[in-house]
């Protein structure tokens, strides 16, 4: 059970604060829901209590973990399929996981991919929704704003 203030990720949206617990009436039933304020686009996002562990909601990461994301985004970019759709398909899985870890590798190897030939509309998309759950995380663990964690991102990819 999270706490009102805690810092929780929501796989495929990105970091947030829980802000409130609510019980609110959706279609006839009566549940609780977190209340949770995204820091980057002014979103809150409402998630049911008791499908937590179903979702995969977990607590941000330390700045240990940080350190070990910013590593991952100056390694080397990793072997992916040629095939764009399969490669398309390994990428959604690792974003789908809410594995910061996997989330930070998609996004280098996207930038490094797109620095050598552009990417297709798909992966543009790909990139920048996996970059923006990257830079929610960062932002709330290392208390920055949404330009310095993006620059945090853009300086560790440059710097390979």
């Amino acid at each position: 059970m999270f706490n009102i203030g805690d810092k929780v990720v929501y796989p495929m949206h990105g970091a947030g604060i829980i802000e409130g617990i609510e019980e609110k009436e959706i279609l006839g039933e009566k549940r609780k829901y977190y209340i949770m304020q995204m820091p980057i686009g002014d979103m809150k996002v409402m998630i049911p209590v008791d499908n937590v562990e179903e979702i995969g909601i977990r607590e941000i990461i330390d700045r240990e973990d940080l350190e070990r994301v910013i590593d991952i985004l100056k390694g080397d970019s990793t072997k992916m399929p040629q095939n764009w759709n399969r490669r398309y398909r390994a990428n959604m899985e690792k974003i789908k996981s809410g594995d910061i870890f996997e989330i930070a590798s998609v996004v280098r190897n996207l930038m490094l991919r797109d620095a050598e030939k552009s990417l297709s509309t798909g992966e543009r998309k790909m990139l920048n929704s996996a970059k923006q759950m990257l830079i929610s995380e960062i932002v709330l663990v290392s208390d920055s704003n949404q330009e310095e964690a993006e620059r945090i991102i853009d300086e560790s990819i440059k710097s390979v």
